[in-house]
């Protein structure tokens, strides 16, 4: 083998174990879906989805590296509970924010600090949504706003997978938080709509 060849294969051999290195391996998480819940069912034309909140690809926000986007989970509950079956009005269910932060923490110094498992990141998530009813010519007629929040802090040396069970479980909570509080003020503030 000439020196050439030993040199590509040493630069494909270096690309391969970086590239290994940095491919992130989710577990299978469970598609966060709410089909099995009672379907709200309103007397509108349609129901448009609007997601405004992007998600950032950047620290400190970290919504990106979750199993599953925020923004996608708040948007599948939007489609699974709510129904359209008709009529002149219709709902814009808006995604305002699925945010996530990365806020680093203090360590301990010196001989402490070496035999303490410090929390070394705390998460700090915050989901928001309104959902609006028009009448055909685009005048408000009601609205219905929630917003739930989650912090979790992390220890040093937690593993990839342990940390992406940590998010997953925040933002089922959010969203056990928010399917509760919109279905009830739904309930209460769109009662002319429900069927």
């Amino acid at each position: 083998m000439n020196y050439i060849s030993k040199y590509y294969l040493a630069v494909l051999l270096l690309i391969f174990l970086l590239g290994c290195d940095t491919i992130k391996t989710k577990k299978n998480f469970p598609d966060l879906r709410y089909t099995h819940l009672p379907t709200l069912s309103l007397s509108v034309s349609k129901v448009e989805v609007i997601n405004k909140y992007q998600p950032k690809f950047k620290k400190p926000n970290v919504e990106s590296e979750f199993p599953i986007l925020p923004s996608i989970a708040l948007k599948n509950w939007f489609n699974d509970r709510l129904s359209a079956l008709g009529g002149s009005d219709f709902i814009r269910a808006t995604v305002l924010n699925a945010s996530v932060v990365e806020v680093p923490l203090k360590r301990r110094d010196g001989i402490r600090g070496i035999f303490t498992r410090d929390q070394t990141e705390r998460y700090d998530a915050v989901l928001s949504a309104k959902i609006e009813i028009f009448d055909s010519l685009g005048a408000l007629k009601g609205t219905v706003f929630s917003k739930a929040k989650n912090s979790q802090t992390v220890a040093e040396g937690v593993t990839l997978e342990k940390r992406e069970l940590i998010w997953f479980n925040m933002l089922e909570a959010m969203m056990k938080d928010l399917n509760r509080s919109l279905e009830n003020q739904i309930r209460k503030y769109f009662k002319p709509w429900l069927t």
